[in-house]
């Protein structure tokens, strides 16, 4: 696999009809995952550095845009009764098999809601949301795409964007590829999961995509295990 550019292969989860139990043990296998590897902790760090300029008196309305199964919504709940911070969080997904996994695993998190939208459409960009997040989510994103969302979702969030997606890298990219095969993962799993990182970035990817997008102000921050945390300040 060529790692110099950005791989443009689509990916199995790509397909919004996808609806079976090889999806639903994909987002059980993508947790795990996330948890061996402190897959959550730069939306985390992000948020806490963000706090002093959360809104005072009322909950933060936080919305994870390709929330998939809701994963990350979860730990942002736990993270935000721990340290004692109100929210009102939105799951936002294209995928309705998506959706009705993650809200049935968010049962215990009344403060956690899912709703089916298109992210391109005027509807979305009318709704206030003080955060923006988006994890794993931005690498399923032409660059041309994605320029066009970060303009977006930089006029809608009132705080910030919060980004947490992948770093471009050989080790990363076979790491998980054998890994997946070791511990025997799902087809989708094993597919998807080294190929994500062949669609993913380097800094150098970012600091152009984020030029383009006229957007100045920012943080690219590398984290362990090959992540990017990037974050978009008004």
């Amino acid at each position: 696999m060529n790692l110099t550019t950005r791989a443009t292969i689509p990916e199995l989860m790509d397909d919004l009809t996808l609806a079976s139990d090889e999806l639903r043990q994909n987002l059980d296998e993508l947790e795990t995952i996330n948890t061996w590897l402190g897959g959550y902790r730069p939306v985390l760090a992000a948020l806490a550095r963000l706090r002093p300029r959360f809104p005072a008196g009322c909950p933060l309305l936080l919305a994870d845009l390709g929330s998939g199964g809701g994963d990350t919504l979860r730990h942002v709940a736990a993270w935000a009764r721990r340290t004692g911070v109100p929210v009102a969080l939105t799951g936002i997904d294209a995928n309705e098999f998506m959706l009705t996994y993650a809200r049935a695993k968010s049962q215990p998190y009344p403060e956690i809601s899912y709703r089916q939208v298109d992210i391109f459409s005027p509807e979305f960009a009318a709704q206030p949301y003080d955060i923006l997040t988006a994890s794993l989510f931005c690498h399923h994103f032409t660059d041309a795409e994605l320029v066009d969302l970060l303009r977006r979702w930089h006029r809608q969030a009132q705080v910030a964007v919060v980004i947490n997606d992948l770093h471009r890298h050989p080790l990363a990219y076979y790491s998980i590829k054998y890994l997946t095969r070791l511990f025997g993962g799902s087809r989708l799993v094993q597919h998807d999961a080294p190929l994500s990182v062949a669609r993913a970035f380097s800094r150098a990817d970012w600091v152009r995509l984020l030029a383009q997008a006229g957007i100045a102000r920012y943080e690219v921050r590398w984290c362990w295990a090959f992540r990017w945390q990037v974050v978009i300040c008004k």
